[in-house]
């Protein structure tokens, strides 16, 4: 019997684990999930939270609930990967042999790489919306605020969820006028990125949807440190922005065993080929979801499409036989603009998001790059895919690889001219 290890059971560890067991022989394969306790936690919802849209109740759920019966799920701290001798050592001393090893740990906020981040005002006038912790405090936060300057600010990239930091300057919008204060509340956006998105045409589309909200942006801000007592965030080229509230996306690592195995790169992240998703280093070890460093999107859908794919190359490496399938980085996400409505943007490696219409050329029913209030219906829809369709590893009816088609590819000629 050989032993496939999980490390990690959210949302890539979770479907990669479900998808496998259906497809491995259960007479030659026994696969485990590691991770440190049972609450699985739907992270779009966190976003949704600090303005009341779900309850914190909303986004927790039972993770073995949603793994298949003929999986492991080990509940324990990882310690460290050891791949020369194939184990995996937990912090209660147990050591646990494989014979593939998949790295799905995802990336977590790490204010304390950032001076003046965490200390007194840390959960008071510094939030953060990236944990359940921290969108549950900026909840209880932006129901009294009395209104004042409003900093969203990105410290560095790459982060999970890229868009999401975009979505909430445009729902804090959206909140502040429905609470009638939004003449009191001055909000600015401060990026590392020359603008609010880094390929051009989606680029524009954004920015003009911040110009038309009236939030201000602070591009090619490399924050240096917070002075949480003078409340201004200092860039490394000496700018100030100064705030009453700060809502801050801290830098994004990876798990810390990454780096105590040797594993990582400086952010912790896992350096695989970004087409089959295998270690760089080790040919047993495969990396999915955050914690590789694929260059696209740290999203959901990039872990659902490109487990897609990694399954098909992992029933080949597992008979001994060589990996045919190429992940192209195919991302879809569905960006919040606020009062009921969402963009919709779909990319891959080689091609940035492009007007037109998904899935289906011609139809949709989804517009892309277009606030509509379908695109919005769709965001809120997803909750329900997730728990039912995507989690469990059920097939959903959109293929792997990114299409062209709907899409307005004589757009790339001019953006590019």
């Amino acid at each position: 019997m050989k032993n496939l290890l999980i490390l990690g059971g959210g949302t890539a560890g979770s479907i990669a684990a479900n998808k496998l067991r259906r497809r491995l022989p259960t007479d030659r394969w026994a696969v485990t999930v590691v991770d440190s306790d049972d609450d699985h936690r739907y992270q779009p919802g966190f976003l949704f939270v600090p303005f009341g849209t779900y309850r914190p109740d909303q986004v927790t759920r039972s993770r073995r609930r949603y793994l298949s019966g003929d999986v492991d799920l080990v509940y324990a701290r990882i310690e460290r990967v050891v791949p020369d001798e194939h184990v995996v050592e937990l912090s209660d001393g147990r050591r646990l042999p494989y014979d593939a090893l998949i790295i799905a740990s995802g990336v977590t906020p790490r204010p304390d790489q950032t001076p003046g981040l965490l200390g007194e005002e840390w959960g008071r006038t510094i939030h953060e919306f990236y944990t359940y912790d921290g969108s549950v405090a900026l909840a209880r936060a932006l129901s009294t605020w009395p209104g004042g300057r409003l900093v969203t600010s990105v410290v560095e990239m790459p982060i999970k969820c890229p868009v999401a930091p975009l979505e909430f300057a445009f729902l804090a919008d959206s909140h502040f006028q429905e609470r009638g204060i939004r003449d009191r509340v001055e909000l600015t956006y401060v990026t590392p990125l020359p603008g609010a998105f880094t390929k051009p045409i989606a680029a524009k589309a954004f920015g003009s949807t911040l110009s038309d909200k009236g939030i201000d942006v602070e591009p090619d801000f490399m924050l240096m440190e917070v002075d949480p007592e003078r409340r201004v965030l200092v860039s490394y080229d000496e700018r100030e922005v100064p705030y009453d509230l700060l809502v801050v996306v801290p830098v994004n690592m990876g798990a810390d065993f990454v780096a105590a195995s040797g594993l990582g790169n400086e952010l912790n992240l896992v350096p695989v080929d970004k087409q089959t998703l295998q270690s760089k280093a080790h040919p047993d070890v495969f990396a999915l979801g955050d914690a590789n460093d694929i260059p696209t999107s740290k999203a959901g859908s990039v872990a659902h499409f490109a487990i897609d794919v990694f399954v098909e190359n992992f029933v080949e490496y597992a008979t001994g036989r060589p990996m045919t399938h190429a992940f192209d980085g195919h991302a879809n996400c569905f960006i919040e603009t606020g009062h009921g409505k969402a963009m919709l943007i779909d990319f891959n490696y080689d091609t940035e998001p492009l007007p037109g219409r998904f899935p289906v050329a011609g139809l949709g029913p989804m517009s892309l790059l277009k606030q509509t209030r379908l695109n919005h219906l769709g965001k809120l829809a997803f909750e329900w895919i997730y728990w039912n369709v995507l989690l469990p590893g059920r097939p959903l009816p959109l293929p792997a690889d990114m299409s062209l088609a709907g899409k307005r590819t004589d757009l790339l000629t001019t953006a590019r001219s």
